[in-house]
């Protein structure tokens, strides 16, 4: 027996953290997709099935008002902050504002980063690289998702590449180092909430996960994969 999901690439090192625990409390495997928020979206909308859904909470509520997802089980699971990243081994670089963003940027080989049509992280880096005025002068290296991104920038060949996705795709991917949030007004904090499919067969089991989540005796562990 599986229990499916369809989850925004955030949520991929938090759900890897509790699995063994989900697994021998209800008997079930978790088969997931982990991916741009706005796929997973989409694949809901469109009627794939599944159990439980973990996307940003502006997400979750178009689902909920579609009809595709049970308001009452709807549950917040934490703030995700979009950040930089450079390869291990690689200078840790200042960005504690525009400008020493705007030079990281423009200095790059390439700016490793996830889809920014339907990628949460990848839609603000975009954004982010238009208030700085030097979209043109960036080499985008656009990937399906944020971990994909900083797993390909990590077997880079690139001298100098740098990375821009949420944290918790960075901490989630070896080879990489995490050099902090987005300085403000640049920054982004996005929310991350969880929902059970509307006619789940294992609803009581994506219950059964849901509090593994949020488990107020986990708040080390949430901390630990870039939730706060």
């Amino acid at each position: 027996m599986t229990l499916r999901i369809l989850s925004g690439g955030a949520a991929n090192g938090l759900v890897n953290k509790v699995r063994e625990a989900f697994e021998a409390r209800t008997g079930r495997t978790i088969e997931g997709d982990f991916g741009a928020v706005g796929g997973m979206r989409d694949r809901i909308a469109g009627g794939e099935a599944v159990d439980l859904a973990i996307l940003t909470r502006a997400a979750i509520d178009g689902l909920v008002a579609a009809g595709h997802l049970d308001a009452g089980s709807v549950t917040d699971l934490g703030n995700v902050v979009t950040g930089v990243a450079v390869r291990d081994g690689a200078p840790v670089p200042p960005i504690d504002d525009g400008e020493a963003l705007a030079t990281l940027f423009t200095s790059a080989d390439a700016l490793y980063c996830p889809d920014t049509v339907k990628a949460t992280a990848g839609i603000h880096v975009a954004a982010v690289l238009d208030r700085l005025g030097i979209a043109d002068r960036v080499t985008l290296s656009e990937h399906p998702n944020g971990q994909t991104a900083m797993a390909r920038m990590a077997a880079s060949e690139e001298a100098n590449p740098v990375g821009c996705t949420q944290v918790t795709e960075i901490l989630n991917t070896a080879g990489v180092t995490y050099v902090g949030p987005l300085p403000e007004p640049f920054g982004l904090d996005t929310v991350y909430t969880a929902a059970i499919a509307t006619g789940s067969a294992a609803a009581e089991d994506a219950r059964v996960l849901i509090e593994l989540l949020t488990d107020p005796d986990a708040d080390a562990l949430r901390r630990s994969v870039g939730f706060s």
